[in-house]
């Protein structure tokens, strides 16, 4: 999703940042003193401002996705591993990788009290791919027969609804596909699948301001640039109930100020730590410390639609990857919270490897005369566009030094204010030379970190690459007869991309947060998200 996390975009470098809430004080369940200006027996977490409207379909970076994920339940999720697990679905069915039949289970409903049906899902599925309503997602329903109907290339759809979705009854709806894909049924365990009520086709544009899912938590209020609370909701059907009464997402400005306030007793939770406070923060909490590696890949992504880099020899952007000094930088500056990349897909997802290559060493002998080979980095300057709010200056700072020292090209940091911000240039191919990306897992295959990021048509394609050939493995890894098959195709396909280099991969994220002493049963699953259903109030 753009963060990591569609997939989604990840906010935090070494974190996402976020904006100091005033605080009063509340008391936990046990009659202790709890955490400040929440209510009794909710928790609170370092989560900043969404991009959009708290739509499923149209929110694909961290910070939305925390709330979505609290607020709606789809088909099918990921246990902690990654495993696949049934949530809202009986069964999800097929034979051929092409017809799937989707059973639910009984008895669900939306906060508003109305059911969960087949219908819910075929209608809200329409409506979100179709191009009339401009959904940032609308791309992932793309394997389903009928989506070139209601999102054509060109002009107006032709309809409302996609051919290949028919309802059988209540709790049974029918997907074909236009192609056989495999691993179709691992897609539907992002958040863009969750169905809607009946409710939201009033007025869309109100709904995303005050959402009603079918999650374990019911939506409470939105304080914009400040926090977005919610409540546990007692009548959730899924496994995942929750284990506190209620949950505040908070925005700070800095990644400093949330971590004081962890400290002080004003905050449950912190995603990740600033690079200021690493050094020390294992001190600082000892135990209720959290250092676990997840599964997301932090790269430099040049913007192909600019003059500097259009019809780019490969050979000059693989001479810039050899002059990141990423073992150095990942030790001194990220305090050794990183792992050096070796591939373009972490080591958590099914289908990692890592390539037989050279162009991931920091080497400035052979990176200058690669560079010289491909005929010179264009007005020898390059700028790194990251977002301010997010940690991530001195890691830019450093790769910029590096490459500087190594090559002698000029390397500029480009800091945007806030996330939002870094997003809204990189939609809008205002990006001047490279961005930072950061990508987490939506679905734990290398796909997710191939296909979502380097096909052509892909919605988080930001920086514009485009190759004929390897779009034509990505067709041909879909189109693979069994899910095994699919994993080694788009391995070849990884391999055709280094030869490309559409983003220069840095490191591998760890989160290294922590929690307050008013709570416990802090986990975190494979996408590096704190599984906050679980965590309750001392």
């Amino acid at each position: 999703m753009r963060g990591a996390k569609s997939a989604k975009w990840v906010a935090g470098a070494i974190v996402v940042a976020l904006a100091a809430t005033a605080c009063g004080s509340g008391d936990g369940d046990s009659g202790k003193k709890g955490t400040a200006g929440q209510p009794a027996g909710y928790v609170s977490i370092d989560v900043g401002e969404p991009q959009k409207p708290l739509i499923p379909a149209d929110t694909n970076e961290t910070l939305g996705s925390y709330v979505i994920k609290a607020l709606f339940a789809g088909l099918v999720t990921y246990d902690a591993k990654g495993n696949l697990v049934n949530q809202n679905a009986e069964s999800v069915e097929t034979k051929d990788s092409k017809s799937w039949t989707i059973k639910l289970k009984k008895g669900w409903k939306f906060h508003d009290g109305t059911p969960v049906t087949a219908k819910s899902y075929v209608d809200a599925w329409n409506w979100y791919a179709n191009i009339k309503n401009n959904q940032q997602n609308s791309f992932w329903f793309a394997d389903i027969e009928g989506y070139e109907d209601v999102h054509p290339a060109k002009g107006d759809p032709k309809g409302d609804a996609m051919s290949g979705l028919k309802v059988v009854d209540d709790t049974t709806f029918t997907v074909e596909l236009s192609a056989p894909v495999p691993y179709w049924n691992y897609k539907l365990g992002y958040t863009t699948w969750a169905p809607l009520p009946e409710s939201f086709y009033d007025d869309p544009k109100a709904f995303g301001q005050k959402p009603v899912g079918n999650g374990p938590y019911t939506f409470e209020k939105w304080d914009h640039k400040k926090l977005i609370q919610v409540k546990a909701w007692d009548e959730y059907q899924g496994e995942n109930k929750a284990e506190n009464k209620g949950i505040q997402f908070k925005n700070y400005t800095t990644v400093e100020a949330a971590y004081q306030d962890l400290l002080s007793g004003n905050l449950d939770m912190i995603r990740q730590v600033g690079p200021k406070d690493l050094p020390k923060y294992k001190q600082d909490l000892g135990d209720r410390a959290v250092d676990e590696a997840y599964a997301a890949v932090q790269t430099i992504t040049p913007a192909f639609y600019t003059k500097q880099w259009k019809d780019i020899d490969p050979k000059v952007l693989q001479g810039l990857s050899m002059a990141i000094d990423r073992e150095t930088i990942t030790e001194t500056v990220l305090n050794g919270t990183r792992t050096p990349a070796d591939s373009f897909t972490p080591p958590q997802v099914n289908g990692y490897q890592k390539l037989d290559t050279d162009v991931f060493t920091y080497d400035p002998a052979k990176a200058k005369k690669l560079i010289k080979e491909g005929g010179g980095v264009p007005d020898n300057k390059i700028f790194i566009q990251y977002n301010a709010d997010g940690g991530h200056k001195e890691w830019v700072t450093a790769v910029c030094e590096s490459i500087r020292k190594a090559t002698g090209v000029d390397c500029v940091e480009d800091a945007k204010p806030d996330f939002q911000t870094d997003l809204e240039a990189r939609d809008n191919d205002q990006v001047k030379s490279f961005y930072r990306g950061g990508w987490v897992a939506d679905y734990p295959l290398n796909v997710n970190f191939l296909r979502e990021l380097y096909w052509t048509e892909a919605e988080a394609n930001n920086g514009r690459f485009s190759n004929k050939e390897i779009d034509a493995l990505f067709k041909q890894g879909d189109n693979a007869k069994s899910l095994e098959e699919s994993v080694k195709i788009y391995q070849d396909a990884e391999k055709a991309v280094l030869e490309q280099m559409p983003s220069i991969p840095l490191w591998y994220y760890r989160i290294n947060g922590g929690y307050s002493e008013n709570v416990d049963n802090v986990n975190v699953d494979f996408h590096g998200d704190f599984i906050l259903n679980e965590v309750t109030v001392k």
